[in-house]
Order: structure tokens, then sequence, then C-alpha cells
């Protein structure tokens, strides 16, 4: 096919999840009230932890720009989705389409490699507390966390590079409330299979060195609580370690599902399911599970909150 039998496609519509003008109203009301709970409660905890000096340690570093990055997650996604409820053409453009999977692909490839520290830290504190500031110092955690971003960054940039070498002249509806990579690649004029095989290799290869840490994190914490004589003490870090390693589950999980499973890109039907987990609930649950549960974090808060009033 020559360049004069078509013209190639640089707008694209999003479907999203209904045509039904009914469902979505009320789909934007329940997205609205999500994003709103999502942004105070990840951004309210970054703040949280920027004030209090007491939670200027790893574990509270980690979580915060885990925080940071769900939050950039739901902003990179969700206001398109809510202006395209009342949108007639619910249309994108390829360069917005580029810059929407660029933030949501720096933010969970960061995430991946946060979460990874996360359960370190939490292995070393548990498992070696007496050697815990000599194994998770400061230069440590500094390195860790700005490692998770260039990760991020990386990841993003090759994605987006091999885009470039897609064209697009057929169909313009992408069956997503977001501009995902595997619908793009279903729409591509040139075969994506070289973009397929990259993503199915970095995407693997993050989720295998990621996922593998939190696992023989959680392994040997495990072991070390059911060693505890205490039963109030092993209850305690059970309960605990049952709510993260949950929201880690389901992260991954998600993730997995959508990116790593046989034959993605042609099944479009299981990409939204999937997705929602983890661009939509993920980021919400987060600050949730991982500072409700907090003494430290609760004992901040109403600090803080004692002050202003």
């Amino acid at each position: 096919m020559t360049e004069d039998n078509y013209s190639l496609t640089t707008e694209f519509i999003l479907i999203g999840f209904t045509d039904h003008p009914e469902m979505r109203s009320l789909l934007f009301v329940v997205f609205l009230t999500i994003y709103v709970i999502t942004m105070v409660g990840n951004l309210g905890l970054v703040a949280l932890i920027f004030m209090e000096r007491r939670l200027h340690t790893p574990m509270y570093i980690f979580l915060g720009n885990l925080a940071l990055m769900d939050s950039c997650c739901s902003c990179a996604i969700t206001p398109k989705m809510l202006e395209n409820s009342f949108s007639k053409d619910r249309m994108i453009s390829l360069y917005e389409c580029m810059a929407q999977f660029y933030f949501l692909c720096l933010a969970e490839t960061a995430d991946c490699f946060l979460l990874a520290a996360m359960a370190y830290d939490r292995y070393v504190a548990i498992c070696s507390p007496l050697q815990y500031h000599t194994m998770m110092s400061k230069k440590l955690c500094i390195q860790m966390t700005t490692g998770a971003y260039i990760a991020g960054n990386l990841h993003s940039v090759i994605q987006i590079g091999f885009l470039f070498r897609l064209t697009f002249c057929g169909s313009n509806q992408i069956n997503h409330f977001f501009c995902d990579v595997l619908p793009l690649y279903r729409l591509s004029c040139v075969d994506p299979y070289m973009n397929e095989l990259m993503i199915f290799i970095f995407a693997g290869s993050i989720q295998l060195f990621t996922v593998g840490s939190v696992l023989i994190s959680y392994f040997y914490i495990l072991f070390t609580i059911f060693k505890m004589k205490s039963k109030e003490g092993r209850s305690k870090a059970l309960s605990t370690c049952a709510s993260h390693f949950l929201a880690v589950s389901i992260f991954y999980g998600s993730l997995i599902f959508v990116y790593i499973r046989p034959h993605s890109v042609k099944e479009e039907d299981k990409d939204i399911p999937g997705a929602v987990f983890y661009t939509i609930v993920i980021p919400l649950l987060n600050p949730f599970i991982y500072s409700l549960r907090n003494k430290e974090v609760i004992n901040a808060l109403k600090k803080i909150i004692r002050n202003i009033l």
C-alpha cells in the first residue's frame, strides 16, 4: 500500500466504558469522587511526610514517593477520562496519547521499584532491627529512590521511542478509557511485533526483578514473624504485612495480566478490567492501606490538626 492510498491517522477516539448518556453521567460522578479522594489522600500524605520530621525515615520517604507517583498516574489518566464523559467527539491526538502513556509508564515503573524498596526496608526492620541504620542508610535510601525514577524515565522513553516506528492509517477508535500502547498496536498499519517484543522484555524484566525482590523479602519477614514468641506482636505484624502484601499483589497481578499475558495484544476485551485496578483502584487504596494502619502517621496527622485548630 502506498501513501497515496490512505491518509495517516493523527487523532484517535477514546471509546471509554459506555456510550449510554445516563451511565456516562453516573461514571463521571463516581470517577470524579475517586479522583478527588485519590489526590487528597496521596498529596496529603506527601505533605504530611514533608512537614513532619519524625517521618523523615527510609520507610516514609519511599511511601511519600509512592504517593507522588500514584498522584502522577491519576493526573495522567483521570482528567481526560472525565472530560470525555461529556465530550461529543472524545478525541485525543497522537502526541497527547504518547504524553499520557509516558507519564503512566513512568509512574507504574517507578511504583514497581519503590514497592520492592519498601519490602526490603520492612525486611531489614523486622529481620535485622539492630543493623537497620547500617543496612538501610539515608544514602542507600536516596540511591534506591533515584534509581526508581531513572528506571521509570528510561522505560518510558524506550517505549515511546518504539511507538514512533508505527503508522496508523485505518480505524482511529481506541477501545479503552485512556491511550494505552496495546490498543495502539492493534490500530497500527506496521507490524507491531518489535514493539510487542520490547514491552514483553522490558516489562517482564522489571516485573521479574521487583516481584522477586518483594517475594523474597516477605518470605523472610513471615519466617521471622512466625518465630516471634509474643502472640500479640505476631498478630499485629501479620495484620500489617497482609494488608501491604494484598495491595502489592493486586498491583503486580493487574500489570502482569495486562502486559505480559500471552496474546495480550489480540485480547482487547481483557484490557479494561486490569487497567482499572492499576490506574484507578490502587492509587486510591495505597494511601489508606499504608497510612491509616500506621500509628506514626496517625499521630503526625493529629499533631498537625491540633496545631491548625
